[in-house]
């Protein structure tokens, strides 16, 4: 251990850690003290998931607060999620029994006498989310400077969730209006296991402030993994020909003859997930909340056929804050097998102890999430555990060419070779022109000032560290537009105040939030709370929730409560949401692994065949050379090999400027893998070329957004007027650069 930064410690810190018989501090523990002790400089902690970023955090900050105790709270912890605040909570708690310097947690399900002792007597840590902390800048707003005039450190949790989104734009407004006030720059720490680029997040870490960040560069050294990926078959068999080539109907027959192996049972997918868990610590990871339900589902039922232990949980944002926090506590238990299917809830870096293995269902939508899924597991010096499950519907030769290409299977390996291979992590976008943040922003400080001129308003607003791309002029449209539909007033005075309009939409609990809220119906079984759902279902219909199923007894329509009995059977659940963003590099490493005959160590026996006859189909098709493959008479398909945003640009294009041209009749496809054209014929030869000339041309990104659209992308959008909203939809959600750029290397 480093004696001269273990001696710098405070006492109760020391006693701490010989507790619990840790022989020396960790690398990024200590180069953390040391920029905590020596320097006034900002920091950004980046190790992987169970390497001590927490303490290398706290350790450093919570001794500086014993030693200089603070008159107000001393630290301020943001976290993305409840659960992650809950598992801090209670990790900073255990630390500072003896030391005298209170910790309290403050999100939406903590009472108000917790929050009221800190209201009162406001000393030590505050941990909070951002939507808990907008509300205390416009409720307690002429209490701030008694809540945090000493302000020290600012402990910033899981950062690479927030940059670049509306989250992570909110809270560098909220720390620059609570510096405003307090008018100090408290130093900011920054956590992360999965950055791929440090300069970003540096300069991301310091925006609105004067300090320099100071980033301990660790040699992590080499890590073991353990990978395996499997493929499966769901549905019906289909076995009719098509296709005018016999290469392609061959490749069809040899997809389909996998399906009648003796592994495809019933269940076969799950059983498997089944023995892959059974008896274990385990975390499903699906990429929606519905897949989290049919697993977990399908696993009780296992279960009880084959008379097993029930291990089975369900965590996810609609799943009840008590049964969530049993959850935990399941997996936090030792020498107890547990198994919980989750989403994005439990990727972030809440301690459940130790975890044998994680599964991941279908493909992650990016290398930084296959990371930080990765590194929930591997601890106490393990090798890191990951096994993929990728299922696709029954090989139809009725299916064009691109529905018989095995999408997620492909991506894993994507995803997993771009780790391997380069270490490459996607890089962060920051979106130029985020006018619902800015709504959100300006209305958050109409309302904790009660009125304001309208020049102090311009400049409090603008000058928001998130804001510097927008302009005066664009900003006097969007006032005239507010004023026009009463979200705002002007007094005689010449006073800027809250519209009538406006204040029903500030009154709302759900204003604090800036991502939108999904009006869920609350689910309950007598007094006790199970969860919520989208999809409102009649009386004596059962769906899925928390991983059992569900009767509907009554439904109170005021109240928006559904009041349910345990129902018989399995049964699903669906909840809307959005597919995220692929980077480019995903695809085109995705191409790679389809039209090279590379093989990977990882696949085990069903994805290995699968692949093999996937690159079978696409050479027989003539994938491997070209980007555009003719389907039938009038008819083709567009491999892109171009992330969401690119793929996006090129639809657009296409309709734009290629409708009329090319006799366009439809345009369809699965955003970012694949378009299906159906155009004159005698068209489909200059399909190519016609491409390549217009990107040639410069077009730029505001062409391909008409006059008569404005795209609602974000939650205030509504509110926004229709050239403001087309700007920033051209400018933050296209990107004609870059698929030129992709275009070019295809040509």
């Amino acid at each position: 251990m480093s004696e001269a930064i273990f001696s710098k410690l405070a006492p109760f810190i020391q006693e701490y850690i010989y507790d619990r018989n840790w022989t020396e501090l960790r690398p990024v523990q200590i180069e953390a003290c040391k920029a905590i002790f020596n320097t006034d400089a900002h920091l950004l902690v980046t190790a992987g998931t169970a390497s001590g970023k927490t303490e290398a955090a706290f350790l450093p900050v919570l001794t500086e607060l014993y030693e200089n105790p603070t008159t107000t709270i001393g630290a301020l912890y943001i976290g993305p999620i409840k659960a992650l605040i809950n598992d801090q909570f209670e990790r900073l708690n255990d630390l500072l029994k003896e030391a005298e310097i209170p910790v309290i947690c403050w999100h939406g399900d903590v009472s108000q006498s917790q929050k009221n002792k800190l209201l009162k007597t406001p000393r030590g840590i505050l941990q909070i989310t951002p939507e808990s902390l907008e509300s205390l800048l416009i409720n307690k707003h002429h209490e701030l400077l008694r809540l945090f005039g000493d302000l020290r450190f600012i402990i910033i949790d899981e950062i690479h969730v927030f940059m670049g989104s509306e989250r992570g734009g909110q809270i560098l407004c909220q720390l620059t209006r609570l510096e405003r006030v307090i008018k100090k720059e408290p130093r900011r720490i920054g956590l992360s296991a999965t950055l791929g680029d440090y300069s970003m997040a540096e300069e991301w870490l310091r925006s609105g402030t004067r300090r320099a960040v100071i980033t301990p560069r660790i040699d992590a050294g080499k890590r073991q993994i353990k990978l395996a990926v499997e493929h499966f078959y769901v549905g019906d068999v289909n076995y009719q020909e098509v296709g005018e080539r016999e290469e392609i109907r061959e490749c069809v027959r040899e997809a389909a003859a996998l399906q009648h192996r003796p592994w495809r049972k019933p269940y076969s997918a799950y059983r498997y997930i089944f023995n892959l868990s059974k008896s274990r610590k385990c975390l499903i990871f699906a990429n929606n909340k519905s897949l989290t339900e049919s697993v977990i589902g399908a696993l009780r039922k296992i279960a009880r056929e084959t008379g097993e232990e029930d291990i089975y949980h369900v965590h996810h944002g609609s799943i009840s804050a008590r049964l969530r926090q049993a959850t935990e506590s399941a997996m936090r238990e030792p020498n107890r097998p547990a198994v919980t299917a989750a989403t994005l809830t439990l990727e972030l870096g809440i301690d459940i102890g130790y975890l044998e293995r994680v599964i991941q269902l279908e493909s992650p939508l990016s290398v930084a999430s296959f990371l930080q899924r990765l590194g929930r597991t591997g601890r106490r010096g393990e090798a890191a555990d990951m096994r993929f499950v990728c299922a696709e519907e029954e090989i139809s030769s009725e299916k064009p060419l691109p529905e018989q290409i095995p999408w997620q299977l492909l991506q894993c390996i994507a995803i997993i070779q771009l780790y391997l291979e380069e270490r490459w992590i996607e890089p962060i976008q920051t979106p130029k022109y985020p006018w619902s943040l800015l709504y959100q922003q300006m209305m958050s400080i109409l309302v904790s000032e009660g009125e304001i001129s309208p020049a102090n308003l311009a400049k409090q607003v603008l000058s928001l560290p998130t804001f510097a791309h927008i302009s005066r002029e664009d900003f006097k449209i969007l006032i005239d537009y507010l004023l026009a539909i009463d979200h705002i007033q002007v007094t005689e005075r010449g006073k800027v105040i809250l519209g009538l309009t406006g204040e029903k939409i500030v009154g709302k609990f759900q204003f604090y939030a800036v991502f939108s809220d999904n009006q869920e119906y609350l689910v309950k079984q007598g007094n006790t709370e199970i969860g919520s759902i989208a999809t409102l279902l009649p009386v004596g219909n059962t769906f899925a929730l928390a991983g059992r199923t569900w009767e509907v007894t009554e439904v109170d329509f005021k109240k928006r409560i559904v009041l349910v009995k345990p129902g018989e059977g399995q049964s699903s659940i669906y909840w809307r949401g959005g597919s995220g963003t692929i980077h480019t590099k995903i695809l085109q490493k995705l191409r790679q692994v389809l039209c090279e005959e590379t093989e990977y160590s990882y696949l085990q026996k069903n994805a290995l065949l699968r692949l093999q006859s996937a690159r079978k189909l696409a050479k027989a098709s003539g994938l491997d050379t070209n980007y555009i493959v003719q389907l039938e008479k009038g008819k083709c398909c567009i491999f892109p090999w171009i992330g969401t945003v690119a793929y996006r640009t090129l639809e657009r294009l296409l309709n734009c400027f290629c409708r009329e041209s090319l006799e366009i009749k439809s345009i369809g496809g699965n955003n970012p893998y694949f378009f299906i054209i159906k155009l004159a014929p005698e068209k489909l030869k200059y399909l190519q070329s016609e491409i390549i000339s217009l990107c040639e041309q410069r077009i730029p990104n505001e062409a391909l957004v008409s006059t008569s659209e404005a795209p609602q992308m974000q939650k205030y959008d509504e509110f926004i007027p229709y050239p403001l909203l087309r700007k920033a939809f051209a400018n933050d959600y296209l990107d004609m650069i870059e698929l030129r750029g992709c275009l070019k290397s295809h040509d």
